[in-house]
């Protein structure tokens, strides 16, 4: 079974159960899931790296959705978002841990030769695709510039 299929399954399983934040959750990520299907000039079906990668950035839109609303005084709205970020973690693959982000970092450093901030760019273009998907790019980042500081 795809991603998309158990995303497609569990929505009607949600529908079924009433349960109304895991079913509009999945129904905007089923949403934007066609919408990368028919974006571009070519329609086409996503892969699961493909889902995985638009099941991560709806995350973050939560993520800072949340963030905003809290900011802005709207705690409900915050505490919404939240719950949706956590129906969509439920799909993605396990995230890595601080340290594992730290060893991927450390060898992917080591590798390139990198000695200083200037060499970031290359240093992330090793780590990315071995995160992809299962740790916050944000988090990875930061990371990279604390070893690479």
């Amino acid at each position: 079974m795809t991603l998309k299929e158990r995303l497609r399954t569990d929505l009607t399983a949600a529908i079924k159960g009433r349960d109304e934040v895991r079913s509009a959750t999945l129904r905007m990520v089923l949403a934007a899931l066609t919408n990368a299907e028919v974006a571009g000039k070519v329609a086409k079906v996503l892969t699961d790296d493909e889902v995985i990668s638009v099941l991560s950035t709806e995350v973050k839109k939560r993520r800072e959705a949340a963030t905003a609303f809290a900011d802005g005084g709207r705690p409900e709205s915050s505490e919404r978002e939240l719950a949706e970020a956590a129906v969509i973690i439920d799909y993605l693959p396990a995230q890595l841990s601080a340290e594992e982000i730290s060893g991927i970092v450390a060898r992917a450093i080591a590798e390139s030769g990198a000695t200083d901030a200037t060499a970031m760019g290359r240093v992330m273009g090793l780590v990315t695709p071995q995160v992809k998907g299962r740790a916050d790019g944000g988090a990875v980042a930061a990371e990279v510039r604390r070893q690479l500081a």
